[in-house]
Order: structure tokens, then C-alpha cells, then sequence
């Protein structure tokens, strides 16, 4: 790709520079819009928290009027993630602008009103849709996908502040096995951009850092393969459930009003009576838990992964990668006694693979691993993530990524 972008402006440095300079506005405009929305989502959350039984019993209302925002004002940008995935295949070449408040707005009432969900998918398609719109200024091969990727890579870096790990999922979601090189340069700008402004600007960031004396050895070696099988298919059951659910469910209850307010009631009972609310929202309770010594039961791993893929499964908007954190972090504190493993360790090794397994990717939860628990376990989070990797390699909770070794 930069062999073609070279031909064609017969190696303009101009190109390059200009290139820097938009990566660099995109960033920007990603990290305040990413800062918005991440902050109002956090105060949200804490409304939530302080009026739970005021508003989870209402979750089937909040659920239709989610739909009638969709129906009445989404359009083509209802489609969500799956568009930025067609645009990043070339089957669609334009992303509506009004993306950006139906997908935000949908989110917060999903959060407000108890919905089990994530952040990241709305933080990706608001960084992409803001930056595809500067493809227009361009012309060299690919340029939509360079934005594309650009964006992308930005708006997880700016609402998770780990923008070495943001830069490689943009990197390598869109096509399993093929990382979108071409996109390198202004996204690792954008990326780094967009992640300080939002640390300036006050967003919060989740770190950890987690402390070993381990090494490795055939032993810990096993271990290690074997713990990384275990969070992958933790991560495939995510991935095969949300699928089996979203078919199921649309072929029970065709009309998406009926069944999100069928599924809505369920959901505004069952949150309430399990632990009073503990498995709504994000799941950075659990996460919190997780890392602070704090009771984690042995089931809170499998029941935030059912509320999860139930709540998005019925229509309800927002993101995984969260819930995923939350879930592989809960189960690697419960299964971290049976291999003699530091509980935080497992924990955070949870907390990466499940993740990477869910989303087909590889580098992104390694280097989520160092930029959030520390680069001095990256070892042994390599052998992990990898394994959990293997595991799957077929099935992604983004339905449209693309698998390069099949085409």
C-alpha cells in the first residue's frame, strides 16, 4: 500500500506530512468526543447505581425507545459496527454522520436503564465515522481504509488510554491473519493523539499493575497453554452464544419492539435479583473486585457472560470488550487456586484472553496486557493470549471480520 501511495505521488514527502497533520486533528476531535462520551457514561452509571430500582424495572420501555430511535432516525448507520466492517471490505463507501448521536444516545439509555453491555463499539465507530470524513481530501489507493483504520484505532485509544494496544486492533480486527499496514503512520499519530487529550481532558484510565516473581519453565509453560485454552473458550462461549441468540431470538420474535420489550422485562427482573444490580452496566464492578481483593463468586464469570450476550441479542446497544475484560477477569480469579498461580495474575491474563479469543485478535490484548497490568509480565502473557487464540480462529463477536488464510 505505501509502495502504491509512493507511485502515485512519486515519493512526495508532502503526502506524509500532510497525512501527520490531519492524524493529529482526527486524534484531537476523537479524544474530546471520546471524553464526552465516556464521562457521561461513567456519570450514568452512577445514576444508575444511586436510583437502581427507579430504573432497571423500566429497561422493556427504555428498550422500545431505543428501537423507535433506530427505526425512525438510524438508517443506513443502523447496521452499527457491521458498517464500519463494510466499508472496511469495500462493500459500503460512506458512514452517515448521524451515526454519532443514534449509536451514543442508544448507549446511554441501554446503561441507564441496567443493560449488561460495553463502550468500546460506540467509541470505534464514532473515531471512525469522524475520520472517514477526511478521505474526501485525499486521493491515493485505499485512502477510505487508511482512514478507516485510523479512525478506529483512535477511538479506542482515546476511551481506553492504551494506545499502543488501540493502534494493533485497528490493525488486525478488520481481516484475521492480515494486519492493514498501510494505515500504519497516521494511525499510530491518531491513536497516541486521541489518548492524551482524553487523559488531559479527564477521562479515567483503568491500571493495575501486577507484580510476579515468575519465570518460565516446561511446568509454568503448561500452565500457561493450558489456562489461555481455558480463557479461549471462555471467549468462544461468549462469541457462540451472542450468534446462537441473535438468530434465535429474531426467529421466535420477528417484531423488534415486541422482542426487545419481551426480553426487556426478563432482563429488568432477573438484573435486579441477582446481588441487586451487580451484573448491570459494564462490569467494572467485577473488574474492580477482581483487583481489590473483593468477593468474586464462582458464577459471576458465566452470568455476566448470559446477561451480556442477552442484552445485546435483544437490541440493546453498546459495545463487549468491557463485559469481556469483566468476564475473563472473574473467571481467572476463580480458576487461578487450581494452578498455583498469583490470583491477580490469573485475573489479569482473564482479563486479556478472554478478549482476544472473543475478537479473533492477537497483539491487541498483549499489549493491553503491558499497558495495563505492567510490560514486565508480557512474557508470560504472550504464551497465554496465544493460546487462547488458537482455540478459536473461525468465529468473532464481530460478524463481518474477514478471515484472510479463507479467501
Amino acid at each position: 500500500m505505501l509502495k502504491n501511495i509512493k507511485e502515485s505521488y512519486q515519493y512526495s514527502y508532502f503526502l506524509y506530512l500532510k497525512l501527520i497533520a490531519v492524524a493529529v486533528i482526527i486524534g484531537f476531535i476523537v479524544g474530546v468526543t471520546d471524553t464526552i462520551f465516556g464521562r457521561e457514561l461513567l456519570l450514568i452509571g452512577d445514576i444508575r447505581k444511586e436510583y437502581l430500582y427507579c430504573l432497571v424495572p423500566f429497561i422493556a420501555l427504555a428498550g422500545l425507545l431505543i428501537v423507535f430511535i433506530y427505526r425512525k432516525f438510524a438508517g443506513k448507520a443502523g447496521k452499527g459496527m457491521g458498517l464500519i466492517f463494510e466499508i472496511g471490505h469495500k462493500t459500503e463507501e460512506e458512514i452517515p454522520l448521524r451515526l454519532i448521536p443514534v449509536v451514543t444516545v442508544a448507549t446511554w439509555i441501554t446503561h441507564l436503564f441496567g443493560g449488561s453491555a460495553g463502550r468500546e463499539g460506540v467509541a470505534v465507530q464514532l473515531g471512525a465515522t469522524l475520520s472517514h470524513r477526511f478521505n474526501k481530501y485525499f486521493n491515493f489507493p485505499d485512502k477510505s481504509k487508511v482512514f478507516l483504520v485510523t479512525g478506529m484505532a483512535a477511538g479506542f485509544g482515546g476511551l481506553f488510554q492504551t494506545p499502543i494496544a488501540a493502534l494493533f486492533f485497528a490493525l488486525e480486527v478488520l481481516t484475521l491473519g492480515n494486519l492493514q499496514l498501510y494505515a500504519l503512520l497516521p494511525a499510530i499519530v491518531a491513536v497516541f493523539t486521541a489518548s492524551w487529550t482524553s487523559s488531559f481532558l479527564g477521562l479515567e484510565k483503568f491500571t493495575h499493575i501486577v507484580n510476579t516473581n515468575l519465570s518460565i519453565t516446561p511446568m509454568t509453560f503448561v500452565k500457561f497453554a493450558i489456562l489461555g485454552i481455558i480463557f479461549g473458550i471462555a471467549g468462544n462461549l461468549f462469541v457462540y452464544l451472542q450468534n446462537f441468540l441473535k438468530k434465535f431470538i429474531s426467529e421466535k420474535i420477528k417484531n423488534p419492539y415486541y422482542r426487545i420489550f419481551s426480553i426487556g422485562i426478563f432482563l429488568g427482573i432477573i438484573l435486579l435479583m441477582l446481588h441487586e444490580g451487580r451484573y448491570t452496566g459494564l462490569g467494572t464492578n467485577l473488574i474492580e473486585n477482581s483487583f481489590s481483593g473483593k468477593q468474586i463468586y464462582v458464577y459471576d464469570w458465566i452470568l455476566k457472560l448470559l446477561l451480556t450476550t442477552l442484552t445485546l441479542a435483544a437490541g440493546f446497544q453498546g459495545g463487549e470488550v468491557t463485559p469481556l475484560f469483566s468476564i475473563g477477569a472473574s473467571l481467572g480469579i476463580v480458576i487461578a487456586f487450581f494452578f498455583g498461580l498469583p490470583i491477580e495474575f490469573a485475573a489479569a491474563a482473564g482479563y486479556i484472553s478472554v478478549f482476544g479469543s472473543a475478537t479473533n485478535t492477537l497483539l491487541a490484548p498483549i499489549f493491553i496486557g503491558g499497558e495495563v497490568f505492567g510490560f514486565n509480565n508480557l512474557p508470560f502473557f504472550v504464551i497465554i493470549v496465544i493460546f487462547a487464540y488458537l482455540v478459536n480462529r473461525k468465529i468473532s463477536t464481530y460478524g463481518l471480520q474477514k478471515n484472510y488464510f479463507e479467501e
